[in-house]
């Protein structure tokens, strides 16, 4: 009798097993890293079924960037999008959102509020957003709001050109990297004014500052860091030398980070040699290979998702669990590697 029921709870235990291998998708959260050649679309599902969007990509090219962004929506069972977050005003973030509202409907706009650049350019994509806007609501946020999304954290720790008054939770900590780094000129485009936020699911932290330029990073992790160190680093500005200062990529202090850049656009040299000497990095991945960096300074052909300028637009996509362990798999090489839970954060 004993023995009998010792087979019955072993057999339970192991259909429970089994069980929790068959459900990881619905328990997952999958960010996929749309490739519109240097802009941003990283399209976001929650482990609700719930979708965010991050900017739309470039207008023109026969909408190729909402095409593209359509694409991911599909692999991911999305068919709508619940939050669409402009993070600003530039062409390569807000240029493709009329196409894409042509394949896809948005049910809330997030933004930092009005577009502050003047200019024909300028009123131009205001229009265009203007008119994008009758599709749905809209939901302008400041530092210290969070995205009503269920099930995880979006915590807004920049727009409009501030920053959260207090850490987020894990953030506050003195950051010693800012010894020594020295502010730039002030930046008086919308790139300062773009809205990051930070995405917490269980004990994964991704970390997504847009376009945030060199001083306002400063600002915001110096002299204490408001930021708690990452699991995953979205690569400001596309890689540009403009932003990702020692004091924020160091003091982020990412598992991996993530680089959304072109053949052409971002991906300077030098902040891809920042980025992989970052204390603890194990991976660097990468939307394109960058031309001007070559091969010394890019990541290996195995985390590119595209190798040639006169590309098929691969996507790199991210699954994490509330766990902390992630897997990160590149489109063109259908291959996936596994980032298991470490004991404890650093």
């Amino acid at each position: 009798m004993i023995r009998s029921g010792l087979m019955r709870v072993t057999v339970v235990l192991l259909a429970a097993a089994l069980a929790a291998d068959l459900l990881p998708a619905a328990r997952e959260l999958e960010i996929y890293f749309v490739d519109v050649e240097g802009g941003q679309a990283t399209l976001i599902r929650t482990p609700a079924g719930q979708s965010l969007l991050v900017d739309a990509g470039w207008p023109g090219f026969n909408a190729r960037d909402a095409s593209r962004i359509q694409a991911a929506a599909a692999l991911a069972g999305i068919r709508q999008i619940d939050y669409l977050l402009m993070t600003h005003y530039h062409l390569d973030h807000v240029g493709g959102i009329e196409p894409l509202l042509a394949r896809l409907p948005v049910r809330c706009f997030v933004d930092h509020g009005e577009n502050t650049e003047t200019g024909k350019n300028a009123e131009a994509l205001s229009e265009s957003y203007r008119r994008a806007l009758a599709a749905g609501r809209r939901l302008t946020v400041k530092p210290g709001d969070k995205l009503p999304l269920r099930g995880l954290e979006v915590l807004i720790v920049a727009a409009r050109g501030e920053l959260i008054a207090k850490p987020a939770p894990g953030g506050g900590a003195a950051n010693p990297y800012c010894e020594g780094v020295a502010r730039k000129d002030n930046d008086p485009t919308e790139n300062a004014r773009s809205v990051g936020f930070l995405l917490r699911y269980g004990r994964f932290l991704f970390s997504d500052l847009a376009d945030l330029t060199w001083n306002k990073e400063l600002e915001l992790v110096c002299p204490n860091n408001r930021l708690p160190p990452v699991d995953v680093f979205l690569v400001n500005h596309h890689g540009a030398n403009l932003s990702n200062s020692p004091a924020l990529v160091y003091g982020l202090r990412p598992r991996v980070a993530i680089l959304n850049n072109g053949a052409k656009k971002g991906g300077s040299p030098d902040t891809l040699r920042l980025i992989r000497n970052s204390p603890g990095l194990e991976d660097l991945w990468q939307l394109h290979f960058s031309l001007a960096a070559g091969r010394d300074s890019n990541a290996p052909a195995e985390r590119i998702a595209n190798l040639e300028p006169d590309c098929k637009g691969h996507w790199i996509k991210l699954a994490a669990r509330p766990s902390g362990a992630f897997s990160i798999t590149n489109s063109r090489t259908g291959e996936t590697k596994i980032y298991p839970v470490r004991s404890a954060r650093r």
